[in-house]
């Protein structure tokens, strides 16, 4: 790129390909983590949605027949109220194949105090009166009930936080990126004072010497954006990779759809549109007030 004001061997711009790369590199990860964290909220609001767990738990002197009349009964109660679209009590192979990391893969389920564990699931759009279900099965000794709904807000307070947070840091970024653009475009617009004073004696328009910071500009934000995005990327995937080695149900997928990943890809363009606008507004208004 052929510049009439030297612009290249300046000294204040050098490290400013860097500087953008960094920037763009915090961005595209703060993005991404915010899209990520969308996702676990979606992806936590479809676990939880209009279920609920219900517990019997063995009792001092409990007898397997006096447990299984309780789980019976709760049976029996969930079915019986409206707005349950259904109640199944979840076998014993199952609770212990949920444990079987801590208590191993042979344990005996006769020899452990394992509770009973019903499934609840509400009819779409007719939940039954939370409240008053819940006082009716804790009436039954031993019976806790444990409605999603609530551990989902908890959930979802959290991950708007975290959205909310990951998204404004990323705004603080781009603001630092247009205040750094906005000093280095000021230092070689007085490093070149001369040449922009014989270009204003040829007949040179501030649009045009405008133009030329702006271009410059606009280099330095591609090839620090592409840098700060081909780290980013490789951050990415590093993470995507060790959490796809992790079997954990709740845990929610931590890798980009095509989608989210052209919104990262984003990130270095817009930065250097805004580094291009940011160069062109400093230098108008520059020259304005000293015209």
């Amino acid at each position: 790129m052929t510049l009439d004001i030297p612009l290249a061997g300046d000294a204040a711009a050098r490290f400013l390909p860097w500087l953008i790369g960094f920037m763009v590199y915090l961005a595209a990860v703060g993005l991404a983590l915010a899209l990520l964290v969308i996702g676990a909220g979606e992806h936590w609001r479809a676990m939880a949605a209009g279920t609920a767990t219900v517990q019997i738990a063995p009792l001092p002197n409990d007898g397997q027949d006096t447990r299984e009349d309780r789980t019976t009964r709760a049976l029996a109660m969930l079915r019986a109220t409206p707005g349950i679209a259904s109640a199944e009590a979840v076998p014993e192979r199952q609770v212990l194949a949920l444990l079987s990391p801590w208590i191993g893969s042979n344990a005996d389920p006769a020899a452990l105090p394992l509770p009973r564990v019903i499934d609840v699931t509400y009819q779409r759009g007719r939940p039954p009166d939370i409240r008053v279900l819940a006082a009716n099965l804790t009436s039954i000794p031993g019976v806790t009930f444990d409605d999603h709904g609530t551990s989902l807000a908890q959930l979802t307070v959290l991950a708007r936080t975290i959205e909310r947070t990951a998204l404004g840091t990323v705004a603080l970024i781009f603001i630092s990126m247009i205040v750094t653009i906005v000093f280095t475009t000021r230092t070689s617009l007085e490093i070149h004072r001369d040449v922009v004073e014989v270009l204003h004696l040829i007949g040179a328009r501030d649009g045009y010497i405008a133009r030329q910071f702006e271009l410059q500009a606009l280099f330095h934000g591609i090839k620090g954006g592409v840098a700060g995005l081909a780290l980013a990327a490789a951050t990415l995937i590093a993470v995507s990779t060790a959490a796809a080695r992790i079997d954990a149900p709740l845990l929610p997928r931590l890798a980009l759809s095509s989608r989210e990943w052209i919104a990262v890809a984003c990130v270095p363009v817009l930065a250097a549109i805004v580094a291009m606008i940011a160069a062109r507004v400093t230098v108008l208004r520059t020259l304005a007030r000293e015209a």
